[in-house]
This record gives structure tokens, C-alpha cells and sequence, in this order.
């Protein structure tokens, strides 16, 4: 298929595809560095073993995977041109992530509680990075909760239908990758130890 055929609205939609693949793509080569930085470090004498992850992780985990199926019931919804349904699985979708945002640094002030600092004469070098990549993941998922945002702002105005849901579409492909993202971090902290 030759990329530049097709109408200008076929353009502007694979550009906007491809823009967001790009932008995962790069995510996930960063995301990468700091877990290859991780296994590295793990060979240092002065690493810690044995580490119970945050428990608020593993619920905001759960959070984080049933809001990605709340986004997937909201694009079927307006396949199905059930508008209200939409929505609504959208601001469920946005409940949840704020939730998980918040379960996220509950998880910080436990490990905290526990004596684990990021920087400073108490921290490890494990913990610093559970910290770095832990926190910023919730940045892209306060990224992606501003894509919401914008999604629901175009559902509000009636912007999706069941024939032109690109937004909404691009919206949840970000989302579905924040989340397996977290489920894929999650798991490496914990099995490599």
C-alpha cells in the first residue's frame, strides 16, 4: 500500500497513527535503558535482595488493568454509536487512572515508612531505581490522563461516532500501552531480584 495515496483525511488519520507509534516506540526504548541499567546494577555487592514491593502497587495494579478494559468498553460503545455509554466508561476510565495515580504514591509513602529513601545516606541504589521507574511511569500516566481529558472533552462535544473514533482510538492504544507498561515493570522489579 503506497503511503501517499488516498485522501487527505487518510493521510492526516495514518499520520496520526504513526506519530503515536513513534511516541510509544521511544517510550519503551527509555523504559528499556533503565531496566538494562537495573540488571546491571543488581551485580553491585551493595544491592538489596529480597525487597516485598509496595502492596498499593499490586492494587494499583489491578486498578490500572480494569481501566484499560472500562477504555476498551468505551470504544465499543461508540462503535455502537451508544454515546451516553461512552462516556460514561470514559469517566470511569479517568476515576480509575487517578486512582491508580494515587495508589502509585501510596506505594511511595510506604516504601518510605519502610526506610527506603530515593536519595540520601539510608538509600539504596535498588530503590532508587524502583523510584525512578515507578515515578515516571505515573508521569506518562498523567500524560495519558490529559489524552482522556482531551478524548472526553471531543466525546462532550460530540466529536465520535461509530463511523470517525480516531481520537478516542489513539487515545486507548496510548492507555493499553501505559498499562501493560506498569504490568511488564511491576514483574521485572520483582523477578529480578
Amino acid at each position: 500500500m503506497d503511503l501517499t495515496q488516498g485522501t487527505q483525511k487518510e493521510k492526516n488519520d495514518r499520520s496520526k497513527k504513526m506519530m503515536l507509534w513513534f511516541g510509544i516506540v521511544s517510550l519503551l526504548m527509555a523504559f528499556a535503558g533503565w531496566t538494562s541499567a537495573y540488571i546491571v546494577s543488581s551485580k553491585r555487592e551493595d544491592w538489596l535482595d529480597n525487597i516485598e514491593m509496595p502492596s498499593a502497587f499490586y492494587f494499583s495494579t489491578v486498578i490500572i488493568v480494569l481501566s484499560s478494559v472500562t477504555y476498551m468498553l468505551a470504544k465499543k460503545a461508540i462503535r455502537k454509536d451508544a454515546v451516553k455509554a461512552c462516556t460514561n466508561w470514559l469517566f470511569l476510565t479517568l476515576l480509575l487512572g487517578l486512582v491508580f495515580i494515587a495508589l502509585q504514591f501510596k506505594g511511595f509513602s510506604e516504601m518510605v515508612a519502610q526506610g527506603y529513601y530515593f536519595t540520601g545516606p539510608t538509600s539504596s541504589i535498588k530503590m532508587s531505581y524502583i523510584f525512578l521507574i515507578a515515578a515516571v511511569h505515573v508521569v506518562h500516566v498523567v500524560a495519558g490522563i490529559i489524552s482522556l481529558l482531551v478524548v472526553l472533552f471531543n466525546q462532550k462535544k460530540g466529536k465520535y461516532s461509530s463511523q470517525e473514533y480516531l481520537g478516542l482510538s489513539l487515545g486507548a492504544t496510548f492507555w493499553h500501552f501505559l498499562d501493560l507498561l506498569w504490568v511488564y515493570l511491576l514483574s521485572f522489579m520483582i523477578l529480578v531480584d
